[in-house]
């Protein structure tokens, strides 16, 4: 289908048959504890096994927006693209660009899908819709939210994908299970997505195997497939590739013949796999890469790739670090994830050759994080997701305040800086803050995509 209805996730949620329209809600991370004697609500905190006739129910007055759709072959890998609709967009219903890349059961029908999603309500607005009988059905429909797609072909699935703008070219890159790196354009697609003959016509194209679409270059000098994938904010066309035989790649764009990929990898966490790659904020030539080995490396792209890891910090992951996020307001600041469901918060002035350690440690993932990213404006907030099916937002100027008494001893013992829980996916895979729409946050997971605001951000 061209147009394809989203859904919103509390439609996926089943409500108790002993709950009643008017029983008050739950707390702040978004699910309730239902079913007891007296039907009374409790806050639920992941990991904790649910008594006979209990289940799960979102709480609608924990979110500002929340939707979810699916993509047929679940994305585990998506970027947004910025858009022309304007910055602090805060009126609803909103739109949106992204791009992902699909990891389907075969290899030979993935797709780089470029999906523009529109009418996305608030919950208000949807509560306004329910409340009103007379509503029109054209009405009805003008307040469903859409998901449109313009599919690519892409040769094995996409292991991580990133979008950004070249001049006037949108692009996005692409990794292949296959060992491969490409660089793809998106400009027709996008121009599809804004005009229903010009999509109509670019998906028969699509049906039909006429007109395939290449990607405009190909990196084939990896020697195994990868995860790592970044471009460069401050020195555009400029891209790290990073492989699980732990050599990292930088790719430089010359106007006049496209790509050079520099063929000397930067390999000091060789033989272990590069996981994650995130260029600096704020300096062009600086690097950070995070690895199975454990270990977080800063690189100076500048020097030789023998001598270019110029920091390192280590010893506190106890196993693979999964994830790195880099502040984009206070660029010192580093986030981590890995396999062992730490979340470390680390000062780039403290790292040292033999490593360093971080200022703070959160241990609220019961399964390895696979997804860490500040918050685009907000310097002290990030989010975190992984295989444990939960997203948690977090505030680091948040203290505890020791004049308040908690009744709840399980509620005590979570750190103050977790404000808030979400749920609802199987197998989180990738999050992300929209930049142009405050508060607003895309996730992936097996299970399909989630579009949320929550009331704490």
């Amino acid at each position: 289908m061209e147009h394809e209805p989203m859904d919103d996730v509390n439609e996926d949620v089943e409500e108790d048959s002993n709950d009643n329209d008017e029983e008050d809600s739950m707390d702040s991370d978004n699910a309730d504890e239902k079913g007891d004697q007296n039907s009374e609500s409790k806050v639920y905190l992941p990991g904790k096994p649910l008594n006979s006739g209990e289940e799960l129910v979102v709480d609608k007055t924990a979110y500002r927006m929340l939707h979810h759709a699916q993509s047929g072959a679940p994305c585990l890998s998506f970027d947004i693209i910025l858009d022309d609709l304007g910055n602090n967009r805060e009126d609803y219903p909103l739109s949106m660009y992204l791009v992902a890349g699909t990891q389907a059961a075969k290899a030979h029908v993935n797709n780089i899908l470029v999906m523009k999603m529109k009418n996305l309500c608030s919950i208000k607005d949807d509560s306004e819709d329910e409340s009103d009988d007379d509503e029109s059905d054209s009405e009805d429909n003008k307040n469903t939210p859409v998901m449109t797609v313009a599919p690519i072909k892409h040769q094995g699935c996409v292991n991580r994908l990133r979008y950004t703008k070249v001049a006037d070219a949108t692009l996005a890159a692409s990794w292949s299970e296959l060992g491969r790196v490409h660089i793809w354009n998106l400009e027709e697609q996008l121009k599809a997505l804004d005009n229903d003959e010009l999509l109509h016509a670019y998906r028969k194209r699509c049906e039909k195997g006429d007109g395939v679409i290449k990607p405009l270059f190909t990196f084939k000098g990896h020697l195994s497939e990868g995860y790592g994938l970044d471009w460069c904010p401050t020195d555009i066309g400029t891209l790290a590739s990073g492989d699980c035989k732990g050599n990292i790649h930088i790719w430089h764009l010359n106007n006049n013949s496209g790509w050079h990929v520099d063929q000397r990898p930067y390999n000091s966490h060789a033989p272990h796999s590069v996981e994650d790659l995130q260029w600096s904020p704020n300096e062009k030539h600086v690097l950070a890469s995070c690895s199975v080995d454990k270990s977080i490396k800063i690189w100076d792209t500048r020097v030789s790739p023998q001598a270019a890891s110029m920091l390192t910090a280590s010893g506190t992951h106890t196993a693979d670090i999964n994830v790195i996020s880099w502040n984009r307001k206070e660029n010192q600041f580093l986030i981590s994830g890995g396999d062992d469901g730490l979340i470390c918060v680390w000062d780039l002035r403290q790292f040292g050759l033999n490593g360093s350690s971080p200022l703070a440690v959160f241990k609220q993932h019961t399964s390895p994080v696979t997804t860490v990213e500040w918050h685009p404006e907000e310097a002290t907030v990030f989010a975190s997701g992984g295989a444990d099916d939960q997203i948690a937002q977090w505030d680091l100027s948040v203290e505890a305040d020791q004049s308040e008494e908690v009744e709840n001893n399980e509620l005590k013992a979570l750190p103050p800086q977790l404000l808030f829980i979400h749920q609802g996916q199987t197998d989180i895979k990738e999050l992300h803050w929209h930049p142009q729409c405050p508060g607003v946050i895309i996730s992936t997971a097996h299970s399909g995509f989630n579009i949320f605001r929550t009331i704490s951000v």
